[in-house]
């Protein structure tokens, strides 16, 4: 078990991390979510060693470690700028660290053929780093830090560089063989989808700062606040301050329908929906008529990302297929009020959306 107690790191006057307190389950999958600079890669080198935290504590299996060099931590660490040892072939980087633990030969060779199968470099054993592509010198580092049988697992965005198809495959494979090990397995990315694909639990962050950890699948469903449900969000979450009437929520002129919780009071609020609830037909619970004008729109081949004005608010409409569009285009997008969250203004969650589970 892995245990952060206020943990703060100050560099100068800014504070890099800030009371920070999590527990990581051994065999467990923990990803830290959140934009660039948000201060995870700073956190996990704190968890490795590498740096030195000017204030709380790090204890692993209930032993603090604060002060214990990394050289003395059972820990792997992967980094999207990989690192291999250039005057080592892909092998002996791979078999590097059973090396340095002594590890007899007929295993080490076992063990160094087989994370080489997995991450598909069988045939780039015999060749020198320089003489990869990026992505097969990435690999190359995951499969050292795979066959080290580390206690503590730190893999920070590192699949950034490889293909999509050997993205998607690995993002499946490698928390099921690090979770095997028995180790706390740390996975931190700027990708929504890559957490909600790894599973397991989610801490988000924002400026040094966790705002939430908890179930991956709750945390996104149920953001504690608004920056929370914005770091779960890509493309970004679509928010408006609205004012609540009745059960009526309202901007300007426009309606989202009513609020579902009845025991609001009357008071502004910040209403907030993702991309893909938002559609370009009505029907079914898509009740709810919103006029918008086209900024610019974006087609990937099985979606078109559709950038609006809503009433002086920046909007973005995922929607599946091609839809051509034009920029200053009036045009109508639907919504369903059950879809919608409600946030104090101050930033709290006061309303979730009435489905259960990823589904939306």
């Amino acid at each position: 078990m892995l245990e952060l107690s206020g943990v703060s790191k100050r560099v100068g006057r800014d504070n890099h991390i800030s009371d920070v307190s999590l527990t990581f389950e051994r065999g467990s999958i923990n990803v830290l979510l959140g934009p660039t600079l948000a201060g995870k890669t700073t956190l996990m080198r704190l968890m490795a060693g590498l740096d030195k935290p000017t204030g709380g504590e790090i204890r692993i299996d209930g032993k603090s470690v604060v002060g214990l060099p990394v050289r003395k931590r059972n820990v792997a660490m992967v980094y999207q700028q990989f690192i291999n040892y250039p005057g080592f072939t892909v092998y002996e980087n791979i078999a590097s660290p059973m090396r340095l633990a002594k590890v007899d030969r007929a295993t080490l060779d076992r063990k160094v053929k087989e994370a080489a199968r997995i991450l598909k470099l069988e045939p780039y054993l015999d060749r020198m780093p320089l003489e990869l592509s990026g992505g097969q010198q990435q690999r190359t580092a995951i499969a050292r830090a795979l066959v080290k049988g580390a206690e503590l697992v730190l893999l920070d965005e590192p699949l950034a560089n490889l293909d999509y198809k050997l993205r998607e495959e690995l993002r499946v494979e490698l928390p099921r063989i690090f979770a095997e090990t028995g180790a706390v397995f740390v996975y931190a990315t700027t990708e929504p989808q890559e957490a909600l694909l790894l599973g397991g639990h989610t801490a988000t962050m924002s400026e040094g700062r966790i705002t939430q950890f908890g179930n991956t699948i709750d945390v996104y469903n149920r953001p504690a606040d608004l920056s929370t449900a914005q770091i779960f969000s890509d493309p970004p979450l679509n928010v408006v301050n609205v004012t609540k009437r009745g059960r009526e929520l309202t901007f300007g002129e426009i309606s989202l329908g009513q609020a579902s919780d009845t025991s609001l009071t009357d008071d502004r609020y910040v209403a907030a929906v993702r991309p893909h609830h938002l559609s370009l037909v009505p029907g079914g619970r898509h009740s709810v008529a919103v006029t918008a004008t086209v900024g610019t729109s974006e087609i990937t081949g099985s979606e078109t990302f559709i950038h609006v004005s809503v009433g002086g608010n920046r909007w973005v409409v995922l929607t599946q297929g091609v839809h051509r569009v034009n920029s200053g285009e009036v045009i109508t997008v639907y919504m369903d009020p059950a879809t919608l969250y409600l946030f104090t203004e101050q930033g709290m969650l006061v309303q979730a959306p009435e489905f259960a589970g990823i589904g939306g």
